[in-house]
């Protein structure tokens, strides 16, 4: 997966349910383990966006791939009947 960033906890997003994370210059040291911060393997580890993937990943590196698998002409191929007030606002009987 080209792009795809890890979790960092220097991220803005990232926070430690547990607050135990102290930043000390480089290094992200967890408290409550005494060792440095891991967010992959740690079960504290979340982030208010919710874009922590299992694997440790950043959700908001990843591009999506969608793909439409209806067309917009296969979604309106039948006439729709229409009575009452439909009929005299539009003028028509039948609709698309």
């Amino acid at each position: 997966m080209a792009g795809v960033k890890l979790c960092f906890p220097k991220c803005r997003d990232f926070q430690c349910t547990k607050r135990a994370l102290k930043l000390s210059g480089r290094e992200a040291w967890c408290t409550w383990t005494s060792d440095p911060c891991e967010p992959k393997s740690c079960n504290y580890a979340i982030c208010p966006k919710r874009q922590l993937l299992d694997n440790g990943v950043c959700g908001l590196s990843i591009k999506r791939k969608t793909q439409e698998s209806t067309r917009p002409e296969d979604i309106f191929r039948d006439e729709i009947k229409v009575k009452g007030k439909l009929m005299r606002k539009t003028g028509e009987k039948r609709i698309f």
